[in-house]
């Protein structure tokens, strides 16, 4: 008997990420539920995933600061879907460090994007999978979030947040069936880090993608994206903060 086709929720489905894991889905014959911020380009990707094979395809757009329709905007999806498999939120900014240490409201804008708004999602998303007593959460956060380095803090601790945020959550969830995976990518190549010189750590949306539907596949806890950045950060938190605090990158 042929299993049905996966229920699958994408939050933040117009990242570039996003996009590459929607079309290895619709590969698979997956239904898809796509929410993004900006609807010609959710309008677009919904048309690509449905002639890559997505048997079923519908989308929403949505700012996502707006905490209040998260609860609308599950509902709609899992009535569409007719129930739901896997939620993915992969939504977020990536903010102007400088600009944020100045500026508290654009460092509070940024921690809402980034923390605040995927806390949100999470908290509904797991009503709904409590009461299904099965699921799987999957949430992209960074590698940022393991230390807070001076280039970049006021987006690692949204990433550190969530982390944490993830690890509690799953021992929650673990009596009802539910598996929550943390995708922490490195360095990735796409529109949110265009103006960054690019070297031989970096990575494409596409390959991340694939380690997001293995990982899934298979119900990790915390995955590193490539394998790689769990050795290098591993690194990264054993250097003393005395050390640590003086270096700049």
């Amino acid at each position: 008997m042929t299993a049905e086709p996966k229920k699958i929720l994408i939050v933040g489905a117009t990242s570039a990420i996003a996009k590459e894991t929607a079309r290895l889905y619709a590969n698979l014959g997956c239904q898809l539920y796509l929410v993004g911020r900006n609807d010609e380009s959710l309008k677009t990707l919904a048309a690509d995933v449905k002639v890559r094979g997505a048997s079923r395809t519908s989308y929403k757009s949505l700012d996502l600061n707006q905490f209040d329709k998260h609860p609308e905007v599950i509902e709609q999806a899992i009535a569409y879907l007719k129930g739901l498999d896997i939620a993915l939120i992969c939504h977020g900014s990536l903010p102007n460090q400088q600009e944020s240490e100045k500026n508290f409201e654009l460092a509070r804008q940024e921690i809402s994007t980034n923390g605040l708004s995927v806390i949100s999602i999470l908290t509904e998303l797991s009503k709904y999978f409590i009461t299904q007593n099965n699921g799987t959460i999957a949430v992209i956060t960074s590698v940022a979030g393991d230390r807070g380095r001076q280039s970049n803090y006021v987006y690692g601790s949204a990433k550190a947040m969530v982390s944490t945020y993830l690890q509690g959550l799953r021992g929650r969830l673990l009596p009802f069936n539910i598996d929550v995976v943390d995708i922490r990518p490195g360095f990735v190549d796409s529109p949110m880090t265009a103006q960054f010189k690019k070297g031989p750590l970096w990575s494409s949306p596409k390959q991340i993608a694939e380690i997001i539907v293995k990982s899934v596949e298979h119900k990790r806890h915390t995955v590193y994206a490539p394998f790689y950045w769990r050795f290098i950060m591993f690194s990264v938190r054993l250097v003393p903060e005395f050390l640590f605090k003086r270096i700049k990158f």
